[in-house]
């Protein structure tokens, strides 16, 4: 384990590999751990030094930030800024799953200097068209609710993970253990609000996106979104994964993600 003492509490990072710099950011109630095969596969594969941070209130990561408890996407944004100043990284590709993609394309497009390319998973680009439950999440006294009583927040887990394979309900069931409850629907309640359809455009960097076709906690429909608001944006489209492409096709992920990375191909 490895961490930077911030102003803002303690930011915890895995690291493994040698090479160039490549940075990976978790979703919601995850931890790094949703990226530990993959950067293994990813540092083996192409020659990556692969990094992954805990955000603030999830996995090891400080669960406060300062007075105001803070954990908004903006604040997510600064700890990965934060992150890449401390450890000299002046730039490097950014990959982000789910809310860790939508992080990831506002970071591109508020240093730009500082990302080489953008890979968003399952991301939304509009936050209105994540699952209903996980909209509702964003509202404090229901999640103080589901937290007061574990039975209705492991039901509702239950319910959103049915088709998921064994492996995934695992890790979320055991990242959702270390997410505190401000963390949990504050960061929810910001994602949904989230619009950056008029953003896009903005973007000058090689982005690719990768959705899986089964997708029932973020829209697929997002991939159009970025497709047509990103000029640079390439699109892989995975027929047999739903929101985790990175453990239900693997192999399929670790080669789209490298052959973008090093011929600017998704393919």
């Amino acid at each position: 384990m490895s961490s930077i003492v911030t102003e803002r509490g303690v930011l915890h990072y895995q690291t493994i590999g040698h090479g160039k710099p490549f940075i990976l950011l978790h979703g919601w109630i995850n931890s790094w751990n949703v990226w530990r095969d993959s950067m293994m596969r990813i540092a083996d594969e192409g020659n990556f030094r692969v990094y992954a941070l805990d955000f603030w209130g999830f996995g090891e990561s400080s669960r406060r930030i300062g007075d105001d408890h803070e954990y908004n996407i903006a604040s997510f944004v600064d700890m990965v800024y934060q992150l890449m100043e401390n450890l000299g990284i002046p730039s490097a590709p950014i990959a982000g799953h789910s809310m860790g993609g939508t992080v990831a394309l506002l970071f591109a497009l508020a240093y730009p200097q500082k990302s080489e390319r953008v890979i968003v998973i399952g991301s939304p680009i509009r936050g209105s068209t994540m699952h209903p439950m996980l909209k509702l999440a964003g509202f404090g006294w229901i999640a103080s609710l589901v937290w007061r009583f574990p039975v209705f927040r492991s039901l509702i887990m239950h319910l959103i993970l049915a088709g998921d394979s064994d492996s995934v309900r695992k890790m979320i069931f055991h990242d959702i253990e270390r997410t505190s409850v401000n963390s949990f629907f504050k960061s929810i309640e910001d994602l949904r609000r989230t619009d950056l359809r008029d953003r896009l455009s903005q973007l000058k960097l090689p982005t690719l996106g990768i959705y899986g076709v089964k997708d029932n906690i973020v829209s697929p429909s997002n991939a159009i979104l970025l497709s047509e608001g990103a000029k640079m944006a390439k699109i892989a489209m995975f027929s047999e994964s739903r929101h985790f492409p990175m453990a239900d096709q693997p192999v399929k992920f670790t080669s789209t993600i490298g052959n973008f990375l090093t011929n600017d191909s998704p393919h």
